[in-house]
């Protein structure tokens, strides 16, 4: 189900608790909502739709993959940038990197571990953010 956009700057800055089993919805949710905001959105996290839980939905490029408790267990090569975002006005400066290591649990709470580098690796940096109350 497509959601309305969290704006809510105080509900953003808290920190997500993890996702189980039961959330499963609110992975598809996320994922339906991203579909929908394609146009102006590569990621999102899940309380950019209102729940406070460790779920991201990132744009592959080819397609939409929604990620359970994502962790950056690895950074490299840091980068000064600038993001915008659905749930804010404007762009602001952050510091990037240019590859990170991430482990997350599918949407069956499989356990994955993967490198990822560039755009995509920007896009994860900026939900997990939001799954810490961090908000560019």
């Amino acid at each position: 189900m497509i959601k309305p956009i969290m704006k809510d700057v105080f509900f953003l800055n808290q920190k997500s608790e993890p996702a189980t089993e039961a959330d499963k919805q609110v992975a598809i949710d996320l994922l339906d909502t991203l579909k929908a905001n394609e146009a102006g959105c590569v990621g999102m996290a899940a309380n950019m739709i209102g729940v406070k839980k460790r779920i991201i939905a990132v744009n592959m490029g080819f397609m939409n993959i929604a990620m359970m408790n994502p962790k950056i267990v690895l950074k490299c090569e840091p980068y000064e940038t600038q993001e915008g975002c659905l749930s804010l006005l404007g762009v602001r400066k952050t510091i990037r990197y240019q590859e990170i290591e991430l482990e997350y649990q599918d949407v069956n709470f499989k356990r994955q571990k993967q490198k990822y580098t560039g755009w995509i690796a920007q896009i994860i940096q900026h939900e997990v953010d939001h799954c810490n109350g961090v908000v560019i």
